[in-house]
């Protein structure tokens, strides 16, 4: 079953995301493809649109050694992976995303961090996330793809979260 998989991030053209995604999903793959609004200017007119979280991938759940219909794909650029060997995406990021962008909180590209305060939220939509807490004028929960090296910033209430170390005592 397709479900039992791993998930891998796919390289893909640039501005192809949508199109490789629909594709991907005609071929019978499941896919991934976060995204968020913004606004955008034009000469003549203001329009919010939809844009990738991550510019450049999607994700995908498939068997690495099948992954030769993927890569022939005119939009796959490659599998993300150490060397010639697909590395997956842990599950627990895929089902992190996934949860923000079923919420509707408003999720936005954030550099990769690698240092920081690791929370996990106890209350609201997205209750049993965890991610990286960054303080600013507002609390921001910091989701990211180890692999890819990006994060996505999600605004959140500051009394939803708990330190790492007192929910893993459990």
């Amino acid at each position: 079953m397709e479900d039992n998989l791993p998930w891998f991030a796919l390289a893909v053209v640039p501005r192809k995301e949508k199109a490789t995604a629909q594709a991907l999903r005609a071929k019978g793959y499941t896919d991934f493809l976060p995204m968020y609004s913004v606004r955008r200017r034009w000469s003549d007119r203001i329009q919010k649109v939809d844009v990738p979280l991550f510019p450049g991938y999607v994700f995908s759940r498939f068997d690495p050694k099948l992954r030769l219909p993927i890569l022939q794909m005119p939009t796959v650029i490659s599998v993300l992976g150490l060397g010639k060997q697909p590395e997956p995406i842990p599950e627990p990021e895929i089902d992190a995303l996934q949860q923000v962008c079923k919420a509707g909180v408003n999720a936005i590209p954030y550099p990769y961090l690698t240092i920081g305060a690791k929370v996990r939220i106890n209350e609201g939509p997205l209750t049993g996330v965890e991610g990286i807490l960054v303080r600013e004028k507002q609390s921001r929960l910091i989701l990211s793809v180890t692999l890819l090296q990006r994060s996505v910033a999600v605004e959140v209430d500051t009394e939803w979260i708990a330190p790492e170390r007192i929910y893993r005592e459990f």
